[in-house]
């Protein structure tokens, strides 16, 4: 395989893995509250991989900066405000939502970066945020306004927070390997959750009760969703541009699906359905293609 395919084969192993982490991370904060589980998904991760990068772990002082804010928004903003929204809204909602993170990067090259307004992707990211505000609103629709729409609305800090992070890491992932890069922002990022945690500790203990699902949570957090899918992610994006680095969260909410049927009896309604048409249908239209089965990439 070129290096260029086992990126794409890297990504897709990570985003089956974070495909699933949305329903799983969802059964366990019924037993663990979110910022103790964010601090022991990542200061565990952090623990694992030292063995294999500590003599790597030299950071230029020019990209402390960089880092720690790649650590704040990837990990910080992006994770905390996850968690906060699987107690308040339903799993499969999540990937829904981050599935239309290209379009709000369309938005904001627009908006920010003073890029030219293309009217066939400006077609394509209006029928995507209807999508998208058909989902965010969906429990008003069904049964009046509740913590779900707080819970959506939390979603979409956390798929802002994601795309930031993406171009930041980028800029990094040239300049070092991915094992030292990813330890640095575990550990940054696990020591920013500690006072949130310790708010918890005070409130609930630490640990009290803790059950199979609790440890189901630290588990997969640690070694699955952080350890091995970040290590894939910044192996890959070092091979791959951002742009095509995004095409693989459509994975998502197959997995997600898939397992919060059983796991949480989520089911999607039809305005759910209606949503997620709308959301693709719009990426559909604004980029041209939908890559809905990326396996296709790795073909010579």
């Amino acid at each position: 395989m070129s290096a260029k395919q086992k990126a794409i084969l890297a990504l897709i192993i990570a985003n089956f893995i974070w495909g699933a982490a949305p329903p799983l991370f969802k059964w366990s904060l019924e037993n663990i509250q979110p910022f103790t589980l964010a601090f022991l998904r990542f200061f565990i991760g952090a623990l694992i991989i030292l063995p294999f990068c500590y003599k790597q772990l030299q950071m230029k002082s020019k990209d402390f900066l960089l880092f720690f804010l790649m650590t704040f928004f990837g990990i910080t903003v992006n994770i905390g405000f996850f968690f906060l929204s699987l107690q308040k809204t339903e799993s499969i909602n999540v990937p829904i939502i981050g599935s239309s993170a290209p379009l709000f990067i369309f938005l904001f090259s627009v908006l920010f970066l003073k890029e030219t307004l293309n009217k066939k992707k400006f077609i394509g990211a209006l029928i995507g945020f209807t999508g998208v505000l058909l989902i965010v609103l969906l429990p008003s629709l069904q049964k009046g306004f509740d913590g779900s729409i707080t819970g959506n609305l939390f979603i979409i800090i956390s798929v802002f927070a994601s795309i930031i992070h993406l171009l930041l890491g980028k800029k990094l992932a040239g300049r070092y390997k991915p094992l030292p890069l990813i330890w640095w922002m575990f550990f940054i990022g696990s020591l920013t959750f500690v006072p949130f945690m310790w708010s918890e500790i005070g409130t609930h203990g630490f640990l009290t009760g803790l059950n199979i699902q609790g440890v189901t949570g630290i588990i997969y957090g640690a070694i699955g969703a952080t350890a091995i899918a970040n290590y894939l992610y910044f192996y890959a994006i070092k091979q791959l541009p951002a742009s095509e680095v995004g095409l693989f969260i459509y994975l998502d909410p197959i997995i997600a699906i898939m397992i919060a049927i059983p796991l949480l009896g989520e089911l999607p309604t039809p305005l759910y359905i209606a949503g997620a048409v709308l959301v693709f249908m719009g990426i559909f239209i604004a980029e041209g293609r939908l890559p809905y089965h990326p396996l296709h990439k790795l073909r010579k």
